[in-house]
């Protein structure tokens, strides 16, 4: 007679924002009966790529993988971070790595106004009731502006200041955004550049050093990612059990006598199928299970659950509707007259807000924000330069010969050739392109309309770009007053943008399997008693930003983690605290 096999108390699919903090907090009640899994590697401090061949690397595509990536991508093996899914007018970027979006976001913590709340969001849930949830995750990600200057010459941002004198021409308000970088653990007195010290979770940081690295994995571990507090707790304080390079493959609910029963609603647990990338497939079974894979990875594992393997065939119909790029769009404003150096610094400072805010547009809302990006990009634009601009590169060979001719006829006339090595260096480098360029980054409220599907087996994404034009049009009207601003001749939307592509890039995937009251509007319980769980099913739940009814306008990840504090909470009964369960 075989053993019904012991149940975990939960198993967590995805380490993001949603599957850091499940983790954490289901492990405060449940310690090491908490198994989380992730697809993608640990990253160390130090360990992000950086070398040409590495970075080259670092993107995410697994043999038998037949969705739609870049053919350079799709025709390797590679565990990388950067996750590239082509669609039909959108194209979209996600992180694999223990600490999911995490590890390339942006830091920004900005919570969205009462507004967001009105476009599609059950009626019980909005801006009041999730207002605690906001506070205890801010804290915890430690989300604070950049600190003050005026000290600390080392510390000043000259793009922070370029955008901020561009929102009063325009007469909108600039403000200093909150980023989840660690300045050290006393906001009054930050830390100097460079120094390490324990934060108060027990993580090692260093004092954000400015490199502006921060969309390709800080190596220094000045980001405040989640592997760093909520992760670190779940796994060193209360003893989760933490399973990398492992890829969720299949769930299906347990009966009474611990049998595979797609007939179960889940009252006697799961069975999670998953694939280690290294050893090969195995399971667990758990009392409940959190999905936590990120939008596209969540909605992706559900539909097949449902539709292909037939394991989950309660689901609403609404799984897969609702999707948003949340209004997404990055462009270029090259060779200004100002300096910008956007080399130097948090990879983001301050927003503008255009109606997002202040006079309330919801077709046109949307907020631009400052970019940096690696000092080693600004070398590569400069690589190209040749085939960029050839003018300019006539204009720079022409300082050269004239500095070379002036200092071959000094060492003839005076048989002296005087400083030539260091002229040379500064006539070759100086008026770099990056210098006096400006990255903008906007997002705001699309329609979020579009619907992913399984087609021919894979990941599908129908995006109706035309509806949500009047958005994307005020983003580039933005634009082109920003160029005019700075004197350029250069504004460049996002390269995707041009016809006949005409592309979106998304960071922030939103929805599918959105909130709702009922199974008729959305896929998960908006039921202050079932705070995201499945309609259909009892202890499976979803907490990552696939379950935002719309686009939040602003930076997603706060409105994401409050969301997954809210769930958590409904989950465990424990009311959340920034301590995160450390104190006795």
């Amino acid at each position: 007679m075989s053993l019904k096999p012991k149940l975990l108390e939960a198993i967590v699919i995805g380490s993001g924002f949603g599957g850091a903090i499940s983790c954490c907090r289901l492990a405060q009640r449940w310690k090491d009966q908490v198994l989380l899994l992730e697809r993608g590697k640990r990253y160390p401090m130090s360990a992000f790529p950086r070398t040409p061949h590495d970075m080259a690397a670092n993107f995410w595509s697994l043999p038998g993988d037949q969705a739609k990536r870049p053919k350079h991508v799709q025709a390797k093996t590679l565990r990388g971070m950067f996750d590239i899914r082509n669609f039909a007018r959108m194209d979209t970027v996600v992180c694999a790595g223990f600490g999911g979006g995490s590890l390339i976001y942006a830091n920004v913590f900005l919570e969205p106004p009462e507004q967001v709340f009105e476009r599609s969001w059950p009626k019980g849930l909005n801006k009041t009731v999730l207002q605690p949830y906001y506070g205890i995750a801010k804290s915890v990600l430690c989300a604070r502006p950049i600190p003050d200057w005026d000290s600390e010459p080392r510390r000043r941002i000259v793009r922070t200041e370029l955008f901020k004198q561009f929102a009063q021409n325009q007469k909108r308000s600039s403000s200093l955004a909150d980023i989840c970088v660690f300045f050290g653990n006393d906001f009054q007195q930050p830390t100097p550049i460079g120094i390490q010290e324990i934060n108060r979770y027990g993580a090692t940081q260093t004092s954000c050093t400015y490199c502006g690295e921060c969309d390709v994995g800080c190596n220094t571990h000045s980001k405040n990612t989640v592997d760093l507090n909520y992760l670190f707790v779940a796994e060193h304080v209360h003893r989760a059990q933490i399973r990398t390079d492992c890829v969720a493959e299949k769930i299906a609910p347990l009966n009474e006598l611990g049998e595979v029963d797609i007939a179960a609603d889940g009252a006697f647990g799961y069975r999670v199928y998953y694939r280690h990338l290294d050893h090969g497939l195995s399971h667990a079974d758990a009392r409940r299970v959190v999905v936590s894979a990120g939008t596209l990875g969540t909605n992706e594992l559900l539909l097949r659950c449902r539709d292909e393997h037939g394991t989950l065939p309660r689901i609403s119909q609404r799984l897969g509707q609702r999707f948003s790029g949340n209004g997404d769009f990055v462009s270029w404003v090259m060779e200004g007259k100002p300096p910008s150096d956007p080399n130097y610094g948090p990879v983001i400072t301050q927003y503008t807000d255009y109606n997002l805010f202040k006079n309330h547009d919801p077709e046109r809302a949307f907020i631009l924000e400052d970019a940096s990006y690696p000092a080693f990009a600004s070398w590569f634009v400069e690589g190209l330069q040749p085939s960029l601009n050839p003018i300019g590169l006539v204009k720079k060979m022409v300082r050269i010969l004239g500095m070379l001719g002036n200092d071959i006829w000094q060492n003839l006339a005076g048989g002296k050739w005087t400083g030539s090595v260091g002229t040379l260096f500064y006539q070759m480098l100086k008026g770099d392109v990056s210098y006096r360029s400006s990255v903008l980054l906007c997002m705001g409220l699309d329609q979020g309309d579009g619907v992913l599907t399984l087609r021919d087996g894979n990941l599908d994404l129908h995006w109706p770009q035309k509806t949500n034009m009047p958005l994307y049009n005020a983003i580039l009207d933005a634009g082109r007053q920003f160029k005019r601003f700075v004197q350029s001749h250069f504004f460049i939307p996002m390269p995707t943008w041009f016809w006949p592509i005409r592309n979106n890039i998304t960071v922030h995937s939103l929805g599918g399997c959105i909130l709702a009251d009922s199974p008729e509007q959305g896929v998960v319980s908006a039921d202050k008693h079932n705070r995201g769980q499945v309609f259909g099913y009892k202890g499976l739940y979803v907490a990552d930003g696939s379950v935002l009814p719309s686009a939040v306008g602003a930076n997603p990840v706060a409105t994401i983690s409050a969301v997954s504090e809210w769930i958590a909470e409904g989950i465990t009964g424990i009311q959340p605290h920034d301590d995160l369960g450390m104190s006795p």
